[in-house]
């Protein structure tokens, strides 16, 4: 299906038939919803860091290695408040809980800024699969527990200067003294906390229930191949396993996928925003 107006009426129909709609969501969608991890908006925020560090973008900014955790915490703060905590509900996250929300769904997402949960989203079907720029934990796991780091990035926001910040508001681990760092999945201390297991937990349930079985319609949107088999391939296979399941892929770079599904997907690399919109209109 090449014609746009034809792949939204199509898709509006899978959606609207469906027993179980399972949307996976990466940095595409907060990209195109507003978050602006490399253009005007983070050139604004960011402009001391970028004259001094020479940083393209808030995402590898976020690898560079500061030589104290005082200047560590004092970018992570800026960061976290910028991209988690100043940001309301996106009105393209609203628009999403509008198409899916009078169904039975699920959300599994890479993405750690909190979009689902602010658009009204339940939280017991969100599935926060690389954390939350929201939490802290002990950076090398000492223990299998996360925090709100929410007034410690405050403080730590209030308190800067000169890209840094006094001792006394870097964050402890509070069980063995060391470092803390924000929760978001970049080497193996990651800690899999009580709640992560739980979400874990009703997400591979709905998945067990719903994709194999039943009339489901798997809704990508803005995945990309930084972390492919978290969602990417799994929804693929799905569509490949199972005759009754349809694939709606919102991709503006990457809207392929293998020959087997293509028969079963519905691929837009169209404003994923009109798209959206367009299938939140009645039938």
């Amino acid at each position: 299906m090449n014609n746009f107006d034809e792949r939204i009426r199509s898709s509006r129909k899978k959606l609207a038939d469906a027993e179980a709609i399972v949307i996976g969501a990466g940095a595409g969608l907060s990209a195109a919803a507003g978050l602006d991890y490399s253009g005007s908006g983070f050139r604004k925020e960011f402009a001391d860091y970028i004259a001094r560090y020479d940083f393209s973008d808030l995402y590898t900014s976020s690898f560079y290695d500061f030589p104290t955790e005082e200047q560590r915490w004092a970018r992570w703060a800026r960061h976290i408040d910028y991209a988690r905590f100043r940001p309301d509900a996106f009105p393209l996250y609203r628009e999403l809980f509008d198409l899916v929300k009078d169904k039975r769904y699920f959300v599994i997402t890479t993405n750690v800024d909190a979009q689902f949960r602010k658009a009204g989203f339940d939280p017991d079907k969100i599935f926060e699969v690389q954390g939350d720029y929201g939490l802290m934990q002990c950076a090398i796991g000492c223990h299998p527990k996360v925090y709100s780091d929410k007034k410690a990035v405050e403080a730590i926001v209030r308190h800067s200067h000169d890209l840094t910040v006094d001792p006394e508001y870097v964050p402890v681990c509070p069980v063995c003294g060391g470092n803390m760092d924000v929760h978001v999945r970049k080497n193996q201390y990651f800690v899999q906390d009580e709640e992560w297991s739980k979400a874990a937990g009703r997400y591979e349930d709905f998945m067990a229930r719903y994709a194999d079985h039943g009339v489901v319609v798997l809704l990508e949107l803005g995945i990309g191949f930084n972390t492919p088999a978290i969602i990417r391939y799994p929804f693929e296979q799905v569509t490949y396993r199972n005759p009754d399941a349809t694939l709606i892929r919102l991709n503006a770079e990457y809207p392929a996928g293998p020959q087997e599904t293509a028969s079963r997907t519905i691929a837009f690399t169209e404003n994923m925003e009109v798209v959206i919109n367009d299938l939140n209109k009645k039938l």
